[in-house]
């Protein structure tokens, strides 16, 4: 999307944001949504943010899409969005952009990014970008949708899932390699062999990825013949496209969420689950470092690799699936993890993580609040 902020102006008063919006074509262009995302007030609430008009001005201008555009534009500010997770920007968005470096680009003279953790702030400076010219705004969630329900709403959502008699361990999003699907299965295969009523629960996208497929191939490349037959009748699996609320449900009936990720910009799966009150295990040294805390969240321990792909030299996270194992295993056998975390996690979202506050620092940022200035939690971590 393409978004025009007017703020400022004289006849309105201090601070008073007017916001236009422009959706911009996705990259797949035969791709459509086929459910509403949110609820009918705010779907309604959206639609009705207003289109620039065909000579619009406006103080800022925030690109949200791909590829990436960063030519100026008649804003006195103009702001891409941009995440890396291959702790660089790769080749394949250099080539949809039409360069061969980052530097062709305006973006060290013009243009600023907005990225959403200091793991992605880094791959963009390793890529060749100035570092001042580089904001991190996290992302977040609305507490309204996603929070923890009481203990008869969630023994209802179990039972309405077929989920009453088992331990719920959930991973959300494309079970692509770098989100870590051969490792979460790999150490699952040893949890079902101990605890036998765990469940590993997996929502894919097929509309965007072939979920189903790379599940199906990692299940045939990580496991051995034992190792299959435990897991497969263990797996719970939909790819359906679901609302906001339908996914919240998920999270507030699971048990624990994991995502032993090799590379990401955010993976907004991660705070949502601790915003519903979920105990998370994930991987260590990347984005999910910036919003995990250890009163709620088991870290898997990860070294930093650097693999050459076709060529190109990609940084990615490598957890180790046996610490993975007994992290799972712990979160089994001590109840007391899942306790803290349905204390902990909401409130520290709520304080942090808000789509409120994200705003809120947003704002600061494209309006050079002196609070932008001070120096930030996220640092990046140059490699």
């Amino acid at each position: 999307m393409l978004v025009g902020v007017s703020r400022g102006v004289s006849h309105r008063p201090p601070g008073q944001i007017e916001l236009f919006h422009r959706d911009m074509p996705y990259v797949d262009a035969a791709w459509e949504t086929k459910v509403s995302l949110f609820d009918r007030p705010n779907d309604r609430l959206l639609r009705s943010i207003p289109n620039p008009g065909e000579n619009q001005s406006a103080d800022v201008t925030l690109r949200m899409h791909c590829p990436w555009d960063f030519s100026a534009s008649s804003s006195t500010e103009t702001w891409v969005f941009a995440a890396t997770e291959w702790g660089i920007i790769t080749s394949t968005v250099l080539q949809a952009i039409g360069v061969r470096s980052i530097a062709q680009t305006p973006v060290n003279s013009e243009v600023k990014i907005i990225t959403p953790s200091a793991w992605s702030k880094a791959g963009l400076i390793r890529s060749g970008v100035e570092g001042d010219r580089i904001a991190v705004v996290p992302l977040g969630v609305d507490p309204h949708i996603y929070y923890p329900v009481s203990g008869d709403r969630r023994q209802l959502l179990r039972e309405s899932f077929g989920w009453s008699n088992y331990f719920i361990f959930l991973n959300i999003g494309g079970q692509t390699d770098r989100k870590g699907i051969r490792p979460l299965l790999k150490a699952f295969a040893a949890v079902v062999d101990k605890y036998p009523d765990a469940r590993l629960v997996l929502k894919g996208s097929e509309l965007l990825y072939p979920s189903r497929d790379e599940i199906a191939e990692a299940c045939r490349v990580v496991l051995n013949d034992a190792e299959r037959a435990r897991v497969l009748p263990r797996l719970i699996y939909t790819g359906s496209q679901l609302s906001f609320a339908q996914i919240a449900e998920i999270y507030q009936a699971a048990d624990v969420y994991v995502s032993a990720y090799l590379a990401e910009g955010f993976n907004l799966p991660v705070l949502e689950a601790v915003a519903c009150g979920l105990p998370v295990i994930c991987t260590e040294g990347g984005p999910t470092d910036d919003f995990t805390r250890s009163d709620f969240a088991l870290r898997i321990e990860s070294k930093l690799t650097a693999v050459v792909i076709e060529g190109e030299t990609l940084f990615m996270l490598a957890p180790e699936w046996e610490h993975l194992t007994d992290l799972m295993q712990r979160a089994i056998e001590q109840p007391g993890i899942a306790a803290r975390a349905r204390v902990a996690d909401p409130g520290f979202v709520a304080d942090n993580f808000s789509w409120g506050r994200s705003v809120d620092r947003l704002l600061e940022v494209m309006g050079g609040d002196k609070r932008s200035e001070e120096k930030s939690i996220f640092e990046p971590i140059i490699l």
